[in-house]
This record gives structure tokens, sequence and C-alpha cells, in this order.
């Protein structure tokens, strides 16, 4: 039961976040096509199917509605809708998700579902009814209960179900003259489920069918059979033939399907099997059906018309033969969604093998000894774990589109309730992410993108002419890669905040940590983002700019990220996120300081070298800087930050780094490069969040091929704890 319930989550989510893309795109349309229609109606009866088969009966019920509603506009056309009732249409839509979704979030948390749903049952009958009546076609257009009424069959005896399980060999007796023959993917589960679906999706439509077996609403033990046999369509004409494979290759995780003709029924006369197929072969062909993750797509096979009957068959030949070869059918795509407990559990082995093969190849045992061999074996093995960990690092990366296109819904809802004219713009949604960082950031771009429209945006089109500004407001949600970071950004072309506003809140609330004439516009707009603070003078719906942003900082700081915010005043604003790719592992230089060691990342390394005394001269503060292309760089000694014990203080004699993150470039002054290694980052321990070291600049820790335990140095913070800005 718990896979079957993950399998409907999954494959509910994911018809969910198509449903909302496919609304947001056609209300900028302002209008459905007649594709998004067939969507729409197959996204909820795959709901409604599903749901049914769990017993989630207000998931059920909600869908069957929507189903109805768009039956008919399917049978009339949008045309038969005026522009009132398409507006209606949109919102009613949006409406019906979002209580669908409600429902899903509840079986997800293990709560109960809702008891009361009539009043969006009411919603969705009151419409149709509505454009029913305005349409004057509801006495001319038969309703679905009557073409499933018109559809429904007299249930095959024992023995037809007998002969189909045997793959119709010999079959001596039929009620049908024509077969579809159906095979689902091969691991799907829940065939009995999938065959009910695809028996559900036929009765939609004015067809007279059979199908076996014909127990699968409420024998699961049916699956083993489908998997062996097949699941099998019953038609009486080539036309049902035809009509039937039109449903068939919309269906979600059919892999092959194939027309098989009767002979026996067709008056007694055998016939031959065509498009030159020998006696008694199949001619399976693969339709185009995605996988539950990705929409399906309409395949391009059409079923070619039915051999006739009468002509003669070779002897020996079966009497049930194959009638069409489905030709031209797109490749599809294999795919399989796998649990992220166990993709998390693939990465920690990995990076366990890491840290064991360069125990191996360090241990003290193999110093000063000649191992050619030994060491071609240790390079070849380090390029198969560089391998290993490239693989196990992308099955668990992913797009950021699908947390970018929820943002189209945010915006769209809160332009409608805020009168705001507002556009959102997308740039590098496909950017790819580790999938538990996509999941943390989610809800910090919805707050920020939220604090934009409300309160970045002005709240009149006359206010942004009147600053000569475009009447029509803009945010831009980008994503871009630099090294082993991803930058997200959230710009809105808006009022932008007033950091003397923001600096007298501060002052007034108390949470000042030196006089108010000391602090720099960074250090003014980084206030925002402490615990409760807020310019918004009243609540809001949607909340003030600042209200959740130090939730939003420390969902961010949680998978080792900075948050950090620009604003100019009258002009707009913009917050930026910088997230690793990954956080298991990386490449880094060891280095050591007195009796230390330090992992610099070597995606921040940009050189290092040997310095001379002549080379480093003194800034008007007095801190040591060094000239490094054309350009001064301060120099940052680690010894003396962490107050740590070495011998090695004459610039001469120590080591520098130039190191860079973002827009920080700096060098750091080591005692000695130690060489570069693979290492696997280990989280510090939640206590040690007390005493603030992540903004001391320590990122983490990792294990070294020797036991011996080396910090992380996160350059970012490295840099704002010498400049005193924690």
């Amino acid at each position: 039961m718990d896979n079957m319930l993950e399998m409907y989550l999954y494959e509910t989510n994911t018809l969910m976040e198509q449903l909302d893309e496919l609304l947001i795109e056609a209300e900028k349309n302002a209008t459905f096509t007649t594709n998004d229609v067939n969507e729409i109606f197959r996204i909820m009866h795959t709901i409604k199917g599903s749901s049914a088969m769990m017993e989630f009966s207000t998931l059920m019920e909600i869908a069957h509605h929507i189903e109805d509603l768009f039956f008919y506009i399917r049978e009339n056309g949008m045309d038969s809708l005026d522009e009132s009732h398409k507006n209606d249409l949109f919102n009613l839509m949006f409406q019906s998700t979002d209580a669908l979704r409600v429902e899903v979030e509840k079986i997800e948390n293990d709560e109960p579902l809702s008891t009361n749903i009539d009043q969006i049952i009411a919603n969705i009958n009151s419409f149709l009814e509505k454009i029913s009546s305005s349409g004057d076609s509801s006495s001319d257009t038969p309703s679905k209960e009557s073409n499933e009424a018109a559809a429904s069959a007299p249930a095959a005896d024992a023995q037809t179900i007998a002969v189909i399980n045997q793959e119709l060999a010999g079959c001596p007796n039929s009620s049908m003259p024509y077969f579809i023959r159906i095979h689902f993917e091969e691991g799907s589960g829940m065939e009995n489920l999938r065959a009910f679906m695809t028996i559900t999706a036929l009765n939609e439509i004015d067809l007279q069918f059979e199908h076996y077996p014909e127990d699968v609403e409420t024998n699961s033990e049916t699956s083993e059979t489908i998997i062996d046999h097949g699941f099998f369509i019953a038609l009486a004409t080539p036309e049902d033939v035809e009509k039937a494979v039109q449903v068939i290759k919309l269906q979600n995780s059919i892999h092959t399907y194939e027309v098989i003709e009767n002979a026996t029924v067709k008056g007694g006369q055998e016939a031959s099997a065509t498009s030159g197929q020998s006696a008694g072969q199949a001619a399976p062909v693969t339709s185009q059906a995605a996988p539950a993750a990705s929409q399906a797509a309409p395949a391009s096979q059409t079923a070619a018309a039915p051999a006739s009957a009468g002509q003669p068959a070779s002897a020996g030949q079966s009497a049930a033969t194959p009638v069409a070869a489905h030709t031209g059918a797109p490749v599809k795509q294999s795919l399989i969604s796998v649990n992220l407990s166990k993709l998390d559990s693939l990465v920690a082995i990995v990076g366990e093998i890491v840290i064991t093969e360069s125990m191996v190849t360090s241990s003290p045992d193999l110093q000063n000894l000649k191992l050619d061999n030994f060491m071609k074996s240790a390079r070849q093995l380090r390029k198969l774990t560089d391998d290993l960990q490239d693989i196990a690092m992308s099955l668990r990366m992913v797009p950021l589109s699908g947390t970018f296109q929820k943002m189209n819904r945010i915006v769209r809802d809160m332009k409608k309730k805020l009168n705001k004219d507002v556009r959102l713009t997308l740039v590098g949604e496909n950017t790819e992410v580790d999938k538990t960082v996509v999941d943390s950031i989610g809800d910090p771009i919805m707050h920020i993108v939220r604090n934009s429209m409300d309160h970045g945006v002005e709240t009149t089109a006359e206010e942004r002419i009147a600053a000569g500004k475009d009447p029509q407001a803009e945010i831009i949600l980008s994503a871009a890669h630099t090294g082993s970071e991803v930058i997200i950004s959230i710009t809105d072309d808006g009022q932008g905040m007033d950091p003397d506003k923001i600096l007298a809140k501060a002052e007034r609330n108390g949470i000042l940590t030196k006089p108010a004439s000391d602090y720099s516009k960074k250090e003014i707009l980084s206030l925002l983002m402490l615990p409760g603070f807020s310019t918004n003078e009243e609540v809001t719906e949607f909340s003030g700019r600042g209200v959740g942003m130090d939730v939003v900082k420390k969902n961010v700081e949680s998978v080792g990220g900075t948050i950090s915010i620009t604003s100019e005043l009258g002009k707009g604003s913009c917050t930026t996120l910088k997230i690793p790719l990954t956080m298991a592992i990386t490449d880094g230089m060891e280095v050591s300081v007195g009796n230390s060691m330090f992992t610099i990342p070597i995606a921040n390394i940009r050189q290092s070298f040997k310095p001379q005394k002549e080379e480093v001269i003194l800034d008007a503060s007095g801190n040591e800087i060094i000239k490094c292309l054309d350009a001064f760089y301060p120099i940052i000694r680690i010894h003396e930050l962490y107050n740590i014990e070495t011998d090695v203080t004459n610039i001469e004699d120590g080591i520098l780094i130039w190191v860079e993150t973002a827009d920080k470039s700096y060098c750091l002054f080591v005692d000695e490069l130690l060489g570069e290694q693979q290492v696997v980052v280990k989280p510090l321990s939640p206590f040690l969040g007390n005493f603030n070291i992540k903004n001391s600049g320590i990122g983490g820790c990792t294990i070294l091929g020797d036991g011996n335990i080396s910090l992380i140095l996160d350059i970012g913070n490295l840099y704002a704890a010498t400049q005193g800005l924690y």
C-alpha cells in the first residue's frame, strides 16, 4: 500500500504541475486550444481514476466534476463560450486546482481529507449549467453518462477469458471479431489500475467493447495476468478499432499495443495477416505513451484498415492474426523514478569510497616504495571513482524550471488581488541544481517574489508613469552557473527601499549594535533579514517586505548558500541567492597553518605564488594589499584570523593563494600547500551554530586519507568575517 500511495502522489503531483503550467499559458492567450481542452480532460480523467482506486473520494469527486465540465467544452468547442464565460472558466479552474492541491497535501501529511467540498462542486455545476443554458446545446449534445450507458457491453464468459489469456491461440469462439492487445511498461506497477483507467477512457466515447480480464477494477491479482499475456480490448468494427486506438495512444504507461483480427468470428472464414506479416506473428509497435513524470505526447502512428474477410489462409495458420502493423512511432525515452533516500544512500557510499581510496593511496606503509604497478592501478581506481561520483551526482541534479514555473501562479494570483500589472520573466530556468537544494529554496524564492509584488512594485500604473517607467512592472527571476555554485536573483523595477527608513525603524526597535552613522548601505539592507524586522506599517495578506526574511536566510544557509540584497530608491531592488550546486563531494586544496589543516575549494582558487616582501604594501587603513595582474587585492593571514600559533609569519616564508567568490577577490596567507585532494564535505554539528562558526568562514569539515580532520573554508564568509560584517 505504501508503494501504491507513493506512486499515486508522484503521478498526481506531476499532473498538477502540468495543469498549472497549461492554465497559466492558456490565460496569457485568453483561451483554451483544442489540445488544451483534451489535455485537461485527460489529466482530470487520470486523477479521477487513480483517486477512485485509492479511495480518495474527495479528489475523485472534484476531478469528476471538472472532467464533466470539459467533456461539455470538448463536445461544443470553446467558441460556445463568450469572453465573460472564458474569464470565469479560468478563475474556476485555478480555484479547483487549488482545492485539489490542498487535498493532496493532506494525503502527504497523513491528515484526513475534507468532508465538505459542496462549495467547489456547486461552483463547477453552476458554471456548467450557465454555459449549457446560454449555449442552448444541452438538448443536442449527449451527456457523458449517456455515452457511458451506450458504451456498456455484456461481460465475456469464462471460456473466452481463458482463450484470451492463452494469447488467442486457436481461438474457437468470441463475441467480437477484433482485439487490441495492450502491454504496459515493464515495472510500471498496478497494471490492473492502469487497465481500469484505459477502460474508463474508452467509456467516455461512443464505443461498444469488451475487455479481458474483466474484473481488473476489483481484483488486483489480474495484474499478473496482464503482465504475462497483456490486456485485451474486444471490438466489433474497424471503425471502433480506429476510435479505440486514438484513445489508447493518449494513455500513460502503455509500452506497446497491437490490433488482432479473429477470423473465426468473421463468418467462419479464415483471414491472412496483412502488411506482409507471417502467419500468427504479432506486430507490436511502441506507442508514444510517456511515463508519469512527463506529459504524454500524441503518437504519430495510425491503425491500418483490417484485412477483409474471405481471404484464404496458409495451412496451420492461427485463427487469430494481426490486423495492422503500426509504423513510424517516435522513439520513447525510458525514464524511472527513484526514491530520494536511495540516492542519498548512494551518494553517502560514494563518499566513503572516495575517503577509502584516498586512505589506501596515501597509506604511510607505501611511502618511499617504488610500486609502479600499484600506482598505475591507483590512477585507474581514481578515474573510476571520479566517474562514479559524477554519475551519482548527476542523478540528483534537477532543473530549476519546476520551482520557477510555480512563481507564475504566485504572480498571477497577486496581480488579480492587488490589481497590479506585472509580468514575470524567467531566465535560465533549465539550470540544474541538487534535488535537496531545489526543495530548500522553493519557499525562499516564493517569499521574495511575494514581497516584490506586494511592496516592491508601485501601487498604480500612474505612479510608474510619473516616475518615467513602463506602466507594466517587471519581475525577473534568473539563474546561472558560476563555477561550483548557482546564482539566483529576483529583480524588480519597483520603488526600491529607503535606507533611511530602514535604519530609523531598526533604531526604534533597538536592534542596532553600533551608532547609526557607522552603518553602510549594505549593512542597512542586511538588517531586513533580522528576525521580525519589517518596514511595513500594516500587516497584509501577503506580509510586508522583511517579514519572513530571517526564515528565508536560514533556509538558504541550511544548504550552504548566502543571500544579499541591493536596492536603489525609485529604481528597484534585487535579492541574490548564491547556492552550491551540490554539497557532497568537491575538489579541494589542502593547506597547513601551524599544526592545523584547512581545505580551500579548487573552484575558488585562481592562483598560488611565493610573494616578495617589497610587493606587499599598506592601504590607507593600514591593511596589507598586493598587486596581481594590474589590480590590488587585500591579504588575509589565516593564523591571525583564527589565532593559530605558527613559525611562518614573514610574508616571504609562506604561500599566498589568490581566491575569489562572486564579487569578492583576495589573497590568503598560509604556511604551505599540501596538495590537491578530492574531499567529502561533512556538515558541522548543529550545536556549533551557537558559536557563529559559519560566519567566521568555516563551511564544514572533511576526513583526509590519513584520518585527520580538515576544516573547509567558506571563501565568501571568510572575507566578510575579516571586514567585521558579522
